[in-house]
């Protein structure tokens, strides 16, 4: 049976699965090929309630869940690593010897893989002394002669030495626009431009550098598949080396002919692994749900979770209170029903209030959401709805209910009911806000995935059934947020926040489409002109958006090559890291890195920015977050103003566009080196402190501490290094990735550091008693007392516990600050109002605010903001803020 070189439909082979003649299926999954990839996806960073990062056992979940549904192996095997030397290293000791250590970011998600796989009971395959490759060889061989179907679960080129009668490779596509393929002997020969028996023959030549398999040096892969498909062999090629016409491979040929044999022997996948291939224990079983539920529900992988049905979901939660009671829902008929049921609760009973979106519309979608319907519940068990009418009558209603100070309401987000409705007065509860307190790590607050947390119950949907929610909700989580005493942060910061947060939504800022369109068009010839040049020095044209294109001119034609340190997943890798190492040996990877930063901030703002005006008010109203950060830190969407980049001449550019209306002038206020000082303040350490109250530059200061520079005798190079370790001990930056910033070798960044250390011996015991303190209680706190869980800061496993501690380290000083810009941010709102300002703070980004001012209060605006921001809370060193004024965004003097 021949499925060949064609890209293969799931349902197909499930089809073909069933018939009676199909032969049984073996899949072997390589597992770390998938991990690493899994770790390098374009997508946004994943963690759990615990804080570590997650999003390598959710992608590796989704490829496992995918291969078992479309496929129904009848065996299947996860083939790791182990750790320790193999006969590979026996042969070459430099075998993998520049391999850099895995970043700590991957490791620590690892073992929660292997308990993946466990709590799905797909077995584990591994031996000590050989590598995963050699296992799969091994068992995919044994299992060929038994007349099994064998796909080798790898998007990796090596295994494609296996393929052949009965062993196939299978290539995972996303699932989606990319197709998985299944690699036959044809397919093999189209990719690689040999059959499989002779991989080995070019690898032999063209050399691994992720391996640090030397192969003959100045060969790349184009040109030893050109070798191996002229001579045959890697044997015969070094034979006739002479006939050889390319000098740079005749010679290498010539010179290096052991070495390529030695690579050949390091390149050949072992099958002879002195391994059983046990059929009984590679079956595939049905999952432990209950275990699976347990992890998905550590790991906060609701979508999962829900997938695996409400009894898994109560049976892997712990035991709770809550049970289905008996519910009073009722749909209003009439408005009068409403506004009678309304008029029944008592003025002091908390109100919940739950306002249902359109469809299609966002629960965090902010200004301009439309509303469908209206919940409302006086206690629990109770829920009643009336539908949104087209002249908004129930929104009438229930308007001066939530503006009442007098009455107590019950909402989730605080931020969108105050911008959905003019005014929400009196928020006693919202439980949004509870939930991200208690478990700020936790990517998703929103309502359903809350309820299910605290309940172990799925929202069906009935009327009045959210009302009612928030009204049993609100209680429980509560109780909780007092027991962690946070009921300070919640009444003095966050909830206070949320209705300030609405109005800077609902005021939003100019963008002048002209000038984002006049940059459009002078951009678009600049990337235009890059591409061409790119050709020019590719010697060729390809598309330049294309990774797989870029990687063949990169690796294959120039055959440029990447450090040996990179692992296997950046090999032929074309990321800007990647690309800026590469650099030195060709100017064609500095021109992909300028085409790259021109095109991105084309598609991201340039282009997006005059698309997302609002039509009635001309105005961009960005949505921001109070729950999306682990530290407490805002973050903003549709579009995210904070991340348009500042120091680049681009980045200016495109702020030029956010302009003031005629009359009014922008007013930007940012706080200076507020973590740094933040710092002085936690570790009172003299020098520090001293160097803040008497106004010195800081960088210079630690610059003359670190390098026993005057400030007269300091150079650029001085105070860049400068900088790098004075944010670098916040971030618990080690001599590894000190030495990396600033290019130097880790021993000289270790002498620094030790440096910076004995000369701010305070920081030191700050950072030493903070990371002591962490360990007992399993908290970060900041200054008012906000905390982020750090449980791994005590993990047995040393990659997690460097993970956590680094955690631990900068969470206080992170979250400070940005708890003093939000208690800032309410005074100014306050005061603004209290003294009829026409100006409006529009904007927050970091540690800076942006006001629109008539030029008229511009002076009496810019006392009350230095009087707020720099008075905000009394520090052991003054907090010092930076106000400038002008037009736009950019020009601010």
């Amino acid at each position: 049976m021949d499925w060949g070189e064609k890209s293969v439909p799931p349902s197909s082979f499930a089809i073909l699965a069933r018939m009676p003649s199909a032969p049984k299926k073996l899949f072997l999954v390589d597992a770390m090929a998938h991990i690493y990839r899994a770790f390098y996806a374009p997508m946004n960073r994943m963690n759990a309630p615990s804080g570590i990062p997650t999003k390598v056992p959710f992608l590796f979940a989704n490829i496992l869940r995918r291969l078992l549904k479309d496929y129904q192996p009848d065996y299947i095997g996860i083939v790791f690593d182990t750790k320790g030397p193999t006969f590979r290293d026996k042969l070459f000791e430099k075998y993998k010897a520049q391999r850099p250590p895995m970043p700590d970011d991957l490791s620590v998600q690892i073992p929660y893989v292997r308990k993946l796989c466990e709590a799905m009971r797909l077995p584990i395959l591994e031996f000590q002394g050989y590598e995963a490759d050699d296992v799969i060889g091994a068992m995919a061989t044994q299992a060929a002669k038994k007349q099994l179907d064998v796909l080798i679960v790898t998007n990796d080129k090596d295994m494609m030495q296996l393929v052949g009668r009965n062993i196939r490779t299978l290539r995972t596509g996303s699932g989606g626009a990319k197709a998985d393929v299944i690699v036959d002997e044809k397919k093999v020969e189209e990719i690689l431009g040999v059959p499989p028996e002779k991989v080995i023959d070019v690898m032999s030549l063209m050399g691994d550098t992720v391996d640090n398999i030397p192969g003959a040096k100045g060969i790349g892969e184009k040109g030893a598949t050109e070798l191996i498909q002229k001579y045959g062999s890697v044997e015969k090629v070094l034979d006739r080396a002479d006939e050889v016409s390319n000098k740079r491979y005749r010679e290498a040929l010539q010179q290096q002919r052991e070495q390529v044999m030695m690579s050949k022997q390091l390149a050949t996948i072992a099958t002879d692994v002195p391994l059983e291939l046990d059929l009984q224990a590679l079956e595939r079983r049905a999952p432990d749900v209950s275990a699976l539920a347990a992890l998905y529900r550590d790991l906060g992988f609701n979508s999962l979770l829900r997938e695996l049905g409400s009894e898994a979901v109560a049976s892997s939660a712990p035991a709770t209170s809550e049970s289905a009671a008996k519910t009073d829902y009722a749909q209003f008929t009439s408005l009068a029903e409403f506004r009678e049921y309304l008029a029944k609760v008592p003025v002091k009973q908390p109100l919940a209030i739950w306002l249902n979106l359109e469809p299609g519309e966002r629960e965090s979608e902010g200004f301009g959401t439309r509303i469908a319907s209206i919940e409302v519940s006086s206690k629990a068990g109770e829920g009643r709805s009336v539908w949104f009418d087209d002249k908004g009558e129930a929104l009438k209603v229930v308007e001066p209910l939530l503006a009442d100070p007098k009455r107590p309401k019950i909402v989730h987000d605080p931020k969108l009911s105050q911008l959905l409705t003019g005014r929400a007065a009196n928020v006693l509860h919202a439980t949004q806000l509870y939930s991200y307190l208690l478990r700020p790590t936790t990517a998703n607050h929103n309502f359903a995935d809350v309820v299910m947390r605290q309940f172990n119950v799925m929202l069906g949907g009935g009327p009045g059934e959210r009302a009612d929610y928030l009204q049993r909700l609100a209680p429980a989580l509560c109780a909780q947020v007092q027991e962690q005493q946070l009921e300070g942060v919640y009444e003095k910061i966050d909830l206070p926040l949320a209705p300030v947060l609405a109005e800077i939504e609902r005021a939003g800022i100019r963008v002048d489409p002209n000038a984002l369109d006049k940059m459009s068009r002078a951009m678009e010839k600049e990337v235009r002109r890059l591409e061409k040049e790119s050709w020019k020095l590719a010697g060729a044209e390809f598309n330049v958006n294309s990774p797989t294109q870029l990687a063949e001119i990169l690796f294959d034609k120039l055959n440029l090559q990447p450090s040996a340190r990179r692992g296997r997943a950046k090999a032929r890798s074309t990321a800007v890291e990647i690309l800026e190492e590469l650099s030195a040996q060709h100017p064609l990877p500095a021109k992909i890195i300028e085409y790259r930063e021109i095109a991105k901030l084309k598609s991201t703002y340039v282009d997006a920015l005059p698309k997302l005006i609002h039509p009635e008010t001309g105005r961009l109203h960005t949505s921001f977050s109070q729950t999306g950060t682990a530290t407490g830190r805002l973050s903003s969407s549709d579009p995210n103003l904070q991340n348009i980049p500042i120091r680049s001449e681009l980045g200016r550019e495109i702020r030029a566009a956010f302009v003031a209306e005629k009359g009014r002038v922008l007013l930007s206020a940012d706080y200076s080196q507020i973590e740094l000082r933040i710092m002085a303040h936690f570790s009172k350490d003299p020098v520090l402190v001293e160097a803040f109250r008497n106004g010195e530059d800081i960088h210079a200061r630690t610059a003359q501490e670190v390098f026993g520079v005057g400030p007269l005798a300091q150079t650029a190079e001085h105070r860049r290094a400068a900088k790098a370790i004075n944010f670098g001990i916040i971030y618990g930056l080690s001599p590894f990735g000190l030495a990396q910033q600033l290019s130097i070798e880790q021993r000289e960044a270790a002498q620094f550091i030790s440096a910076y250390f004995t000369r701010y011996r305070g920081v030191k015991e700050y950072l030493e008693k903070i990371l002591a303190e962490t360990r007992k209680t399993g908290v970060a706190k900041t200054l008012f007392g906000r905390i982020r869980p750090i449980p791994e800061i005590n993990s047995p496993q040393m990659q997690l516990r460097n993970f956590a501690e680094r955690t631990a380290l900068n969470s206080p000083l992170q979250g400070t600050a940005a708890d003093l810009i939000k208690l800032a941010m309410i005074n100014i709102d306050r005061r603004l109002n209290e003294e009829k300002f026409e100006a409006k703070m529009i904007l927050q980004v970091h540690d800076e605010l942006l006001f629109e001012v008539p030029a008229k209060e511009r002076s009496k605006l810019e006392k009350l903001v230095r009087e707020e921001m720099e008075g905000v809370h009394k520090l052991a060193v003054p907090i010092v803020v930076e106000i400038s004024v002008g037009p736009n965004w950019r020009d601010l003097d």
